[in-house]
């Protein structure tokens, strides 16, 4: 793809109709940003990796997994990924299914709790061996195996079948808050990580990168401390940041939009389908083109777990209907939209 041809891409994406961000989230902000450039086309498309090693597992174990049953319809896991606390394995503290509809109308942005407990699989290990299966909160699965673990884990959650996948690491995020110039938020309360120095004050704050990382990462001394409060915190960051980028009209401005584009596809990991810009860019402008009304940002309705403190389960109802939708890539009921409520047991 020729540089002429990136930035007619890039004219057509963002001058031809507004994108809907805040109604995206945070799945579109990684695919827009990484698809909006126009300069060094070749040096950004080399940082993205491929995630060999996943497609290889995934394909091992086809057979194990569910059958798509709205061709068209897209599915991608969106998986964050902490390497800065663990030295020998990695973890995912951030879940989120993105799902386009078959006729690309509507959208999804799933939130998955870490702490929802999950019947795990045995998973393809890198030595070769399998891991033994086991129940257990849902991010433990991409500790044990990876990504492609965390794939298998939700297909067999939800009968929902993942196209695509991509990998964002922590180190990534800071470089991204950064590169934007930080973010105005409202931090609740004072919040620090454990065994973390940055210390957020209440109030109206401008976060650096290592800032924001404490306030969507926080949850120990929090509010209820609750993964899904947790969660709610990260959507409301994104939308903060997604209306800054808006605003400053970042992406108009290519020379603006370098740093920000190197440091997320720096940080980027995707499967073999998705490892270019030109594949993301697709992705994004259909992704662009969805309505706001038409789109729905929702979290796995949970509770607690009576027999696992501090975890969750789903409401079995409530999941069924919202796993049922995505596989039949129908609208999802609207009862279940940004269903967390601290104060509702029941959800």
């Amino acid at each position: 793809m020729a540089l002429r041809d990136l930035r007619l891409l890039r004219t057509r994406l963002f001058a031809r109709r507004r994108v809907r961000w805040s109604a995206l989230g945070a799945g579109v902000l990684l695919l827009t940003l990484v698809c909006a450039g126009g300069l060094a086309y070749a040096v950004l498309n080399g940082n993205i990796r491929t995630d060999w090693a996943t497609d290889r597992a995934l394909d091992a174990d086809h057979g194990k997994r569910p059958v798509a049953l709205r061709p068209g319809a897209q599915n991608i896991l969106v998986m964050g990924s902490d390497i800065e606390n663990t030295k020998d394995s990695q973890r995912s503290d951030t879940t989120m299914l993105l799902h386009l509809s078959a006729d690309r109308k509507r959208a999804a942005l799933v939130s998955v709790p870490r702490d929802l407990m999950v019947d795990i699989p045995a998973c393809r290990l890198p030595d070769g061996e399998r891991s033994e299966p086991e129940y257990a909160q849902f991010n433990w699965a991409f500790e044990r195996g990876g990504a492609a673990c965390a794939i298998r884990t939700f297909e067999d959650l939800s009968g929902v079948r993942v196209d695509h996948h991509v990998v964002l690491d922590f180190t990534g995020f800071k470089k991204v808050v950064n590169a934007l110039g930080g973010v105005d938020v409202k931090v609740p309360e004072r919040m620090k990580v454990p065994h973390g120095d940055v210390v957020l004050d209440e109030g109206e704050q401008h976060l650096n990168g290592a800032e924001a990382l404490v306030f969507v990462r926080g949850r120990t001394g929090v509010g209820d401390g609750s993964d899904l409060q947790r969660i709610e915190r990260q959507k409301e960051f994104v939308r903060d940041l997604l209306a800054q980028v808006r605003e400053a009209g970042l992406l108009d401005h290519t020379t603006r939009l370098y740093p920000v584009l190197d440091a997320v596809t720096s940080s980027l990991t995707a499967d073999k389908d998705l490892d270019s810009l030109s594949e993301l860019y697709g992705l994004a402008e259909a992704a662009g083109k969805v309505p706001e009304d038409r789109t729905a940002i929702v979290t796995v309705p949970s509770v607690e777990h009576p027999d696992y403190w501090g975890r969750y389960m789903p409401v079995e109802d409530q999941a069924a209907e919202l796993f049922e939708a995505l596989r039949r890539d129908e609208e999802l009921p609207k009862h279940l939209y940004n269903a967390y409520d601290p104060d509702n047991d029941e959800l």
